[in-house]
């Protein structure tokens, strides 16, 4: 993409700044400066460089741009269409019934939307978990598309369609390995862990450790991934500072213990697991083991693809299962412990640090990335007045107040209208993508689908086909 701003330093003048560091300072009155791919200068009434781009701050809130560490992005060319589903229907849909006629064009479709959508958000770094990467050409066209879109992206390579040790086995992964990852496109390799005492996982742990990538995997889904995948993980020596377990939402004490000495951080999709049923939102009991956590919000196919929402959401879920656990004992709580401090650093830093990039992500400070939003809607009554900062961020804010959006010292949103998007092609890229789904399914395979049934065979069951290990904790044993 052409930078916008030709190269020229960039200038916030004027807002309030959550710096997010070490000492999460709040900077009244402050300007931020921007020189090339840098933060250069954070301080009151800066000088301009020559030919700056000097952008008026003042009222708004300026912080580091937001990170999600786990998002379907293939599957937002689907936006809402499984606004009432459970976990198990998805997992019908997706896993076992539909998912496998989605081409690389409709990979790429769903990509594309999901990054820009991301960006226009403020979500400066997204983790693609793609798991729907039935080929290599179905890879090519998801990083194609996170490449087109000047954004920070993380290609999570998966595919539910195959056993982790096939698909990481292949000459062809082996070769688009050594063609794609790397470089400004993050890698990371997307399996989950069903707990089948053989371990048929073991192989593509092997080559994850072989390739130096981390794994993010789908931890504490209730009836799918539990106590066993990570005690295999545990005793096999697959447990690293590097590990991202997603949702982590019916696990045991022992698990906790296990990601907590060993230094993995969760990525916590709060709307998810609220909604669909992987487990209560787990960040009650991650605060009581001292577990990093990261924030996620899994797919458009169901919720909103802003950070917003997840902060929002998860205040929200961890102030009441504090409330209902004091209730339970007949106390009363009379300061919540969850701040909106805290989930506004896991939006941000708490990414960044999940992805092994605190020292140049997460936060505003002199000398990194200069991956900046500022939050600004001068039209909205909403918008005033700004007395508590974070708490603005977590319970006020919303997408249309990204007033502006830089990702390595680019603007890529401005004055609340991404820059350089053609977004009349990428609707006309998603309809046909929805377009040939419909024609595949058919008219009432289509509409029953936003409720499908389910086989009775696959209620409670992992939804991998590569075993038929099922967990005692959901089969009664």
């Amino acid at each position: 993409m052409t930078q916008p701003t030709d190269g020229r330093p960039v200038l916030l003048r004027g807002g309030t700044v959550l710096t997010l560091d070490e000492s999460r300072r709040v900077l009244g009155d402050t300007d931020v400066l921007v020189t090339g791919d840098r933060i250069a200068a954070i301080g009151p009434a800066l000088e301009a460089p020559p030919g700056a781009v000097e952008i008026d701050a003042a009222g708004g809130i300026v912080m580091p741009g937001m990170i999600d560490t786990h998002r379907h992005m293939w599957q937002t060319a689907m936006r809402g269409y499984g606004a009432d589903w459970t976990l198990t229907q998805y997992f019908v849909w997706y896993y076992l019934e539909w998912g496998k006629i989605f081409r690389p064009e409709d990979i790429h479709a769903g990509n594309l939307l999901g990054a820009w959508e991301a960006l226009e958000a403020g979500v400066t770094t997204t983790v693609d978990w793609s798991h729907g990467l039935q080929t290599t050409q179905h890879a090519d066209a998801a990083a194609d598309a996170l490449e087109a879109v000047p954004g920070r992206f993380v290609l999570a390579y998966g595919n539910i369609q195959d056993a982790p040790a096939t698909w990481t086995g292949t000459p062809e992964f082996r070769d688009f390995v050594s063609r794609r990852a790397g470089g400004d496109l993050g890698f990371q390799l997307a399996f989950d862990v069903t707990g089948d005492p053989a371990f048929p996982e073991k192989p593509a742990f092997e080559v994850a450790r072989e390739l130096g990538v981390p794994v993010t995997t789908h931890a504490g889904v209730w009836g799918a991934t539990g106590d066993d995948g990570i005690r295999l993980m545990y005793e096999n020596g697959f447990m690293t500072p590097e590990t991202v377990y997603v949702h982590s939402a019916s696990l045991s004490a022992d698990s906790y213990h296990r990601i907590a000495a060993t230094g993995g951080s969760v990525s916590v999709s709060t709307e998810s697991e609220q909604s669909a049923g992987q487990g209560y939102p787990p960040t009650w009991a991650l605060r009581a083991y001292g577990i990093p956590v990261s924030l996620s919000m899994d797919t458009s196919v169901w919720w909103s693809g802003d950070l917003f929402s997840a902060m929002r959401s998860t205040l929200g879920a961890d102030r009441s299962r504090e409330h209902l656990e004091a209730h339970k004992l007949g106390e009363t709580v009379t300061h919540a412990a969850l701040r909106a401090e805290q989930v506004v650093e896991w939006a941000t830093r708490g990414g960044a640090t999940a992805l092994g990039r605190s020292a140049d992500l997460g936060s505003l400070e002199v000398g990194k990335k200069a991956d900046v939003v500022l939050l600004k809607n001068d039209a909205s009554p909403v918008s005033f007045p700004l007395l508590n900062p974070y708490g603005h961020v977590a319970f006020q804010a919303q997408r249309a107040d990204v007033h502006t959006v830089l990702v390595d010292g680019r603007i890529v949103k401005a004055d609340g209208r991404l820059v350089g998007v053609d977004l009349p092609a990428v609707r006309r890229e998603v309809e046909s993508t929805v377009d040939y789904l419909r024609s595949q399914l058919g008219e009432e395979a289509w509409r029953q689908g936003m409720n499908p049934d389910v086989p009775e065979t696959k209620v409670l069951d992992n939804p991998y086909t590569y075993t038929t290990y099922q967990s005692d904790s959901t089969h009664g044993g």
